[in-house]
């Protein structure tokens, strides 16, 4: 790239591309060079990208074989990648994102529902920059205003009584976290979780998840027990909810003393594949559960702050209020930021021990979180989310009328999913199929995740920020891609 951009504005001009001042007084030759790379894979007869002003800098780091190579050497084998080719991403603005070579993508998976205002968002980079000039870091073995102001507003927009704050750094810590609250308070071991949930990658949130693809070959932890995925789609039950939950009862008095410490679920599954839980499931497990003494875990790492669009968390779907509430991912805009909120008085059950997190409650993270709470009200996120999401709802039901491979389009707001099968009647995956669209929506412009045990569902959770004519393009390059199939 570095090569070719030489070429076009001659070494001494390449050499001074800095910083967004001097780009943005780039000659025509270099924005005409972006502008051909981005369109390298249009057509006029593909669907056309909606218009973005933003430039991206110049990159001359090592190429992706090279990085790729880095990788391989020096990285988890654990780690996977998505395309055959993999894509390399070097800058992001608001709900795109950019490759080396300077070609725009339309980013609708956001970091893996992380990215929740907007890639590089002004005010919250402002906010981060700011604090980092001022402090970088402490511990809560000091007082400091952002990490005490930050803890009020996010238990200012808590319902009931969920006031007390605990910061740490993931998801898999806030659940892990969350379950030790539940036992410590109730006394009791037991935990009540989904097939095909997703919790966390921690020695003891494995134990939680009901995919084999996220479980090691050892120990899992004890006292975890799966319940029936009340999956509406693919459910024995359809969307009868209270059916699925005669299964919990069923599952506490066979598999437990009787007494469970709690119950963990998320109100649409991420992981799973964007899987809404049956209507009126959480009402009746919530009764179960605290019957048996347990306390009621809601998981909002990634259904929190708005995304539904009707609601600001994804348990008030269903008119329930939990005892413990963990939040990770869009909470920080992709700071390794998370939380726990729960009851002074389930707090209260921790407080003859220490209990202390190096990095929970950083002060830099700290600010960044308070400046998404900031832009998630102040930009009417949530409102934003439940029209656009309707919008592309109803333009993904469209699809399923025309292409046979989609078997279900389910979801709320900025969270929704699209399930491939090879036959409507059985509903057998194609994971292939899936895979082939991906690779074909990646060349004409758009990045998705995927999910589900048989990695068979389109998982589109875009940035918040994430537009009406970004969704029309979208399902237009997802007609596209199946349409090749």
């Amino acid at each position: 790239m570095a090569g070719i951009l030489a070429k076009t504005l001659g070494t001494s001009v390449l050499n001074g591309l800095h910083s967004r001042a001097v780009i943005g007084q780039a000659s025509q030759g270099f924005r005409a060079l972006l502008s051909s790379v981005s369109a390298a894979d249009q057509s006029p007869s593909t669907p056309r990208m909606p218009d973005f002003a933003h430039t991206p800098a110049p990159y001359d780091g090592p190429s992706a074989e090279e990085v790729l190579a880095m990788r391989k050497q020096h990285l988890s084998p654990s780690l996977f990648l998505h395309f055959k080719k993999p894509v390399m991403i070097v800058e992001g603005k608001m709900q795109y994102l950019y490759d080396e070579r300077g070609r725009r993508y339309l980013d609708a998976f956001a970091g893996i529902v992380t990215v929740s205002v907007g890639h590089c968002h002004p005010e919250v980079v402002e906010a981060i920059n700011h604090q980092n000039q001022l402090l970088q870091h402490t511990t809560t073995i000091y007082l400091n205003n952002q990490v005490a102001e930050y803890a009020k507003e996010l238990a200012d927009r808590m319902p009931g009584n969920l006031k007390v704050v605990y910061f740490v750094n993931s998801g898999s810590e806030a659940n892990d976290l969350a379950i030790m609250l539940a036992r410590l308070h109730t006394r009791n071991w037991d935990i009540i979780c989904l097939r095909n949930a997703y919790h966390g990658m921690s020695l003891g949130t494995m134990g939680t998840c009901g995919q084999h693809t996220w479980k090691q070959p050892m120990p899992q932890g004890f006292g975890y027990h799966h319940a029936l995925n009340p999956d509406p789609y693919r459910g024995a039950f359809g969307d009868d909810g209270r059916r699925y939950a005669a299964d919990v009862a069923d599952l506490i008095g066979a598999a437990t003393p009787g007494r469970v410490a709690g119950f963990i679920a998320e109100s649409i599954q991420g992981v799973g594949g964007t899987v809404p839980l049956a209507s009126g499931y959480l009402p009746e497990v919530y009764k179960l559960i605290r019957q048996a003494g347990g306390l009621c875990i809601a998981d909002e790492v990634q259904t929190g702050f708005g995304r539904t669009g009707r609601h600001y968390w994804g348990f008030q779907r269903q008119g329930v209020l939990p005892d413990i509430v963990t939040m990770a991912k869009g909470i920080g805009n992709g700071l390794p930021l998370a939380a726990v909120v729960t009851t002074p008085e389930i707090a209260a059950a921790m407080s003859g021990r220490l209990h202390f997190n190096t990095y929970g409650g950083n002060p830099v993270c700290s600010a960044g979180g308070r400046a998404v709470l900031r832009v998630v009200d102040s930009a009417g996120l949530q409102a934003h989310c439940g029209r656009v999401g309707a919008r592309l709802l109803g333009r993904l039901r469209g699809l399923a009328e025309k292409h046979d491979v989609i078997g279900d389009v389910r979801g709320e707001g900025l969270m929704l999913g699209v399930e491939l099968v090879r036959d409507r009647r059985t509903k057998e995956p194609a994971p292939s199929e899936t895979a082939a669209v991906m690779e074909s929506m990646k060349d004409l412009g758009v990045l998705m995740g995927k999910g589900g045990l048989a990695g068979n569902v389109f998982r589109i959770k875009p940035p918040m920020c994430f537009t009406e004519g970004d969704a029309d393009f979208l399902a237009e390059v997802m007609d596209e891609a199946l349409s090749r199939l």
